[in-house]
């Protein structure tokens, strides 16, 4: 859902590395500082300044509860992974879950917290968000950076509109945004880095966004 909530501000790294297989806390301490991007994709370069007219820009924080399969690639696209993103709009929250692993994390946008849950080696880490970018208000166009429209595109069988922007590296993105929010694909140089599979916009409880009791808490790493 950039979601930042809810997918990029590194298109390739957002959602946490869009490749995410965790293995001790040095990988951990990137998982968490490149999936706190994670859905309000493509964080812009420059804010405008005092005076600028106003610019078109889609919705990029989701303003339903929804729950999202992503398949992930590598810029080349020689490798693909899958990742779950939940987000519950009413906290803030949003919990990421790449496919096959132990791991998840956890957002809360409300307090500015990250928590990396490590359910294999029942260790828990919490740590400030990191960036200083405040989250976009769900349904609100994005606050920072500019937007070109490009089109309508239909993926996993949602509508959206294509934008056209950049990554805090400065490359061109494309990214596809719902009306509500919801990102549901990401390119860049002509190649699908990310692209949802399947999009539920269900009620997210409680219960999975509260990190499991009995976990040894652990610093973050530095790197």
């Amino acid at each position: 859902m950039a979601v930042r909530c809810i997918i990029v501000s590194r298109i390739p790294l957002a959602f946490a590395a869009f490749g995410l297989v965790l293995a001790g806390m040095s990988s951990m301490q990137a998982y968490a500082q490149q999936a706190a991007v994670a859905q309000e994709a493509p964080a812009a370069v420059q804010p405008p300044t005092a005076g600028d007219p106003p610019a078109e820009a889609p919705a990029i924080t989701p303003s339903v509860d929804v729950d999202v399969e992503y398949e992930l690639a590598s810029p080349q696209g020689d490798v693909s992974t899958r990742q779950r993103m939940r987000w519950q709009v009413a906290t803030l929250r949003q919990r990421l879950d790449p496919d096959n692993s132990s791991v998840f994390m956890i957002t809360s946008w409300r307090d500015r917290t990250l928590s990396v849950v490590d359910l294999g080696r029942k260790k828990d880490s919490t740590m400030p968000v990191p960036g200083t970018q405040q989250l976009t208000p769900p349904g609100q166009p994005a606050m920072v950076g500019s937007y070109a429209r490009l089109g309508s595109s239909v993926v996993a069988g949602e509508q959206c509109t294509l934008w056209r922007t950049k990554d805090t590296d400065g490359h061109l993105t494309d990214a596809c945004y719902t009306a509500d929010g919801v990102l549901l694909q990401v390119a860049q140089g002509g190649q699908i880095t990310v692209r949802a599979l399947s999009v539920r916009r269900v009620a997210q409880p409680d219960s999975l966004f509260v990190i499991p009791p009995g976990l040894q808490q652990e610093a973050p790493a530095h790197p």
